[in-house]
């Protein structure tokens, strides 16, 4: 499962990167594909992305699903499979909550217990 995702986040990356999809949403960002999960029989693919910047997610995951039957095909063609999985389109959080972790870290409250000397109450 791990080998088949990273394959198809690899073709699709590339196919996101040539600017192989004519469509004017996707045309105008750059879109990041940082995981793709699959199902255990390799007949969905959830594909996680998220444009530079992390604007326009809503309008990028629209342009996507306007646009899976093609994505699908290039993806069965660089992908040697059985079956061509169908595939889904959810907006990337990690980011988000790397965000959220790196706020934390840099609040007074945790600079503070991180001190040397610092009472660890």
């Amino acid at each position: 499962m791990l080998r088949v995702a990273e394959l198809i986040r690899q073709a699709l990356s590339e196919l996101l990167a040539r600017g192989t999809v004519r469509d004017p949403v996707l045309e105008g960002h750059v879109v990041s594909v940082p995981e793709v999960r699959m199902s255990p029989d390799l007949r969905l693919a959830t594909i996680y992305v998220m444009p530079l910047g992390g604007r326009d997610v809503d309008a990028v995951l629209a342009a996507l699903d306007r646009n899976k039957k093609f994505l699908r095909a290039e993806i069965a063609a660089r992908v040697n499979l059985k079956f061509a999985p169908d595939v889904r389109f959810q907006a990337d959080r990690s980011f988000d909550l790397g965000a959220r972790i790196d706020a934390l870290l840099d609040s007074p409250r945790v600079k503070r217990d991180l001190l040397p000397g610092a009472d660890k109450r």
